[in-house]
């Protein structure tokens, strides 16, 4: 690489740096910018001001746990109902204006369960109601005469009896099916819209529902089997109306009408088009983070990164002097870069997420120290500085490049199994392990290049 190039790429580490730098801090840029602006009347615009994207631990808000009962589901349909369970939620809360929530399902030992992590969200109630607000919409067919005697007889039987006693009975759980009714797969994970209506003749409000593709063919398959007898339609297991099914229905129409007022209506309309549970949901755990805890965690977070920042720049500089100097330099770049990188993906940071990128920013120091420990041995067969440094990449890059890739695909695999927490530290990880290699390879490369044919390459001491 010709000076002119090495001095050409110097410029462009040190605008990206400045670039960097002040995206991931603009609060002095901007002062100075706010001062000559105030002073001299002119109009120069503000640099980006990007917030970091607190999580639920650092900003404080609400954890929720709930347990899906996909009792009415065939097996082979758990998963894609478990999935349009969590996009149906992270959709009603985003209607509410909760930015970015985290909502993920879990699958334990037969339990499937949804966890909803909610940042700036201090009150469970609060989050409680938005969640609980989007309805359950199932149709339940009559059941035949042999099954709703079964279950009625079960009901007798066990009549008076304690918890304790009950459960010793034979098939007890029989007696809690509704002995009328039972489910069908057409539920509200097959609804396209809701509209309201009024009846012709009486003007009373009512629901119109259109159901998808997939929908409509459930459902006109029900109605054909089920002429004669009643179809009902249940919002969050109470039933609303109870239609008899004259004719096969095709095209995915249906209708809900009821005892509603016209706000009623209207507020139905509006939770189904919002997103109607695919399966019913119970809430068995909830916890709230307190916005003092979570400054308190941010609070010692950081300081304990500037503490390892600065354990690191002092250990780089005494052992290495002038290459140490220089790989400490392009460490504080990295950090710039890696900042900003978390403020326009952007990255939920949790303290998970901040332990992930202080283990990258030590990797990155590791890749420099293997370079300098190679650069010192060529140096020592006295070869010059250039030809060290040269050496001493080519032979420090398989050492980095190994041990890296496997730190990534170690955090690859956490990112794809771990819980919210986890991905966060792995995610981090990542990012920072990938711009680690770009630091410690090309940026103090660059730097120490800078010395080549100058008076300092005299010194060895500064350099060894």
């Amino acid at each position: 690489m010709t000076k002119r190039r090495v001095y050409l790429s110097l410029v462009g580490i040190i605008a990206l740096a400045f670039l960097a730098g002040n995206l991931a801090y603009p609060n002095y840029l901007n002062q100075g910018i706010g001062f000559i602006n105030n002073k001299f009347d002119f109009r120069f615009p503000y640099f980006w001001d990007i917030p970091f994207k607190l999580g639920l631990d650092l900003q404080g808000g609400t954890h929720l746990i709930y347990e899906a009962d996909l009792s009415g589901i065939e097996e082979k349909d758990y998963s894609s109902a478990m999935q349009g369970l969590r996009d149906i939620i992270e959709r009603r809360v985003n209607f509410f204006g909760v930015a970015e929530p985290v909502v993920q399902t879990q699958e334990s030992s037969g339990q499937y369960r949804l966890v909803v992590e909610l940042a700036g969200i201090k009150d469970p109630a609060e989050a409680i109601k938005m969640i609980g607000q989007t309805p359950f919409l199932e149709f339940k067919r009559q059941r035949n005469e042999e099954d709703k005697q079964k279950i009625l007889d079960k009901q007798k039987e066990i009549e008076g009896m304690s918890y304790e006693e009950f459960q010793q009975v034979e098939g007890w759980q029989l007696a809690f099916d509704d002995p009328y009714f039972e489910p069908t797969s057409l539920t509200g994970k097959y609804l396209d819209k809701a509209e309201l209506a009024f009846d012709q003749q009486v003007g009373t409000p009512l629901i119109l529902l259109k159901f998808d593709d997939e929908g409509s063919k459930i459902f006109e398959q029900i109605t054909s089997e089920n002429v004669g007898k009643i179809l009902a339609i249940y919002i969050d297991g109470m039933a609303i109306s109870a239609p008899v099914v004259n004719e096969a229905i095709s095209g995915g129409s249906a209708q809900i009408t009821g005892d509603f007022t016209l706000e009623e209506a209207k507020e139905l309309v509006r939770n189904l088009n919002s997103g109607a549970l695919p399966v019913p949901i119970k809430l068995i755990s909830e916890q709230s983070v307190g916005p003092i805890l979570g400054k308190t965690s941010l609070e010692q977070s950081l300081k304990a990164g500037v503490f390892g920042f600065l354990a690191i720049l002092l250990f780089m500089i005494i052992f290495y002097r002038i290459p140490g100097f220089f790989a400490s330099l392009a460490l504080v770049i990295f950090v710039f870069i890696i900042l900003s990188i978390f403020k326009l993906i952007p990255v939920t940071l949790t303290l998970a997420g901040i332990a992930g990128f202080i283990l990258s920013m030590g990797m990155a120091v590791d890749a420099n120290i293997l370079i300098f420990a190679r650069m010192k041995e060529e140096l020592r067969e006295g070869k010059s500085f250039l030809i060290s440094l040269q050496e001493g990449i080519r032979r420090a890059w398989p050492s980095i490049r190994d041990g890296n890739f496997t730190t990534i695909l170690v955090a690859l695999i956490l990112f794809a199994f771990g819980n919210s927490f986890v991905k966060g530290f792995a995610f981090t990880l990542i990012i920072g392990n990938l711009i680690g290699m770009f630091s410690a390879i090309l940026i103090t490369n660059i730097f120490l290049k800078c010395f080549i044919g100058n008076k300092i390459e005299k010194f060895k001491w500064l350099l060894k």
